[in-house]
């Protein structure tokens, strides 16, 4: 319920400024001159309230969940990028009439480059921006340098957006809209600072040092960090956190990762890693006793707060992480529900932390069930992919209906679990994941 109220909390934020042109009373223009201007005044309110969506705030994720909230982000800003490339082309031809007094912007367009030439910037930085978000993962740059221009380029459209509005809007010369546009400038910039400034000094009060970091797969590592001084990190176990490793606080070499330790091991926390570029490809080389920082926790995961009657856990890869911080608590809190891990990789070198799950597989009502791709020479177990056939061979007894299904994985084995789950009877409420991939 809390969820379902913050849509239209934004909605409200979004549409105030077209409440507040239309309750001006003006003359109306003709139709296409107010859709333009409609557009407009849409598009502005969106790229505002899209700082508010960046996936770091756990007021809104917590309840939502991150990958909802960065999916949003994308799509308005996708909406956002239409709205404000037809809002100038709407317009029709300008014909003042020859009367005293009269005032381009409030019956016309102005065509004085001093009132439109923010727009013009705004309007050309807009498309690039969305442009290289879409292509991030094709890019040869840095995750980093991305992140940095992202948010740069994001501040000088709000910037130049609503000065433009302010010089140019038919509406926006009111006192109260134009107090209003200045008042969500003011919000979306203190957001980005939120994320820039303000978090960074936040770490720096617990920062983390590297206790250990230890292969558990083929290119894949366990990095372990204890805290620095003491204090105490509560998180839930399947969340994840922002990782600085070897940096200063305000860096931008930060990565998410999920949490693979179990939240009752107070001492330390850990994160599985596997290298696939960037950061990722310099785990092994981490020495102990390097500073860390981390910002968290985050994602929602987590099967704290629900009370199935069993636990199933489908990973994929690298998406053990948080799986194994599940059966972790598990296991220290005695949790005696059933649980059974459906794990799928390419080949046997690839599973993480084999021993330990051989381990937690001699639980009461443990099942682990390994599948691979490219099996070896003799393997006895699964093969293939998490298939609609291996999903029904494990949870289509009537009982699994109301397990509750943790997911983790690539997005296209996530989407083809969750499809063959909801198939064999199990309601989407009772399924978990996130995914951060959508392109």
């Amino acid at each position: 319920m809390r969820a379902i109220l913050l849509i239209p909390i934004y909605l409200s934020v979004v549409f105030l400024p077209l409440a507040l042109a239309w309750a001006q009373g003006r003359r109306p223009r003709p139709m296409l001159d107010e859709l333009a201007t409609g557009a407009g005044l849409l598009a502005l309110s969106i790229i505002l309230a899209e700082f508010l969506l960046l996936g770091r705030f756990r007021s809104v994720t917590t309840r939502v969940g991150t990958d909802v909230v960065m999916r949003a982000h994308q799509l308005l800003a996708r909406s956002a990028l239409v709205l404000a490339m037809v809002h100038p082309f709407l317009y029709r031809p300008n014909q003042p009439p020859s009367i005293p007094g009269y005032q381009t912007r409030h019956m016309g367009i102005s065509y004085d480059f001093v009132e439109v030439w923010p727009g013009i910037v705004a309007f050309l930085l807009l498309p690039a921006l969305v442009a290289t978000a879409i292509a991030r993962s094709h890019l040869r740059s840095r995750y980093e340098i991305w992140r940095m221009l992202h948010g740069f380029g994001a501040a000088l459209i709000a910037a130049f957006g609503v000065l433009h509005a302010l010089r140019a809007g038919r509406y926006s010369d009111d006192p109260t809209l134009a107090a209003v546009w200045i008042g969500m400038l003011v919000v979306a910039l203190s957001a980005l600072a939120y994320v820039y400034v303000l978090k960074p000094l936040l770490t720096l009060r617990h920062p983390w040092t590297v206790q250990s970091v230890t292969p558990v797969a083929l290119k894949t590592w366990e990095l372990s960090l204890k805290p620095a001084r003491k204090f105490t990190f509560p998180f839930r176990a399947g969340q994840f956190a922002w990782l600085n490793v070897g940096h200063s606080a305000f860096s931008l070499n930060e990565n998410p990762f999920s949490i693979s330790s179990a939240p009752s091991d107070t001492g330390k926390i850990s994160f599985i890693i596997k290298e696939l570029g960037d950061f990722t490809n310099t785990v092994g080389s981490i020495r102990p006793g390097t500073r860390a920082y981390i910002d968290g926790p985050h994602g929602h995961l987590t099967i704290a707060g629900h009370d199935a009657p069993g636990v199933a856990l489908i990973a994929g890869g690298v998406g053990i992480a948080p799986m194994i911080g599940i059966m972790r608590e598990l296991g220290a809190t005695g949790d005696k529900r059933p649980v059974t891990l459906l794990y799928g990789n390419r080949v046997e070198d690839q599973i993480a932390c084999r021993a330990e799950l051989e381990q937690m597989s001699k639980r009461a009502n443990t099942n682990i069930v390994h599948i691979l791709s490219d099996p070896p020479a003799g393997w006895t177990g699964e093969t293939g992919i998490v298939s609609p056939k291996v999903l029904s061979a494990h949870f289509g007894q009537p009982q699994h209906k109301d397990w509750v299904y943790v997911l983790c994985g690539p997005p296209k084995m996530l989407e083809a679990v969750e499809d063959a789950l909801i198939d064999i009877g199990v309601a989407p409420a009772q399924i978990l994941s996130e995914r951060f991939s959508y392109d």
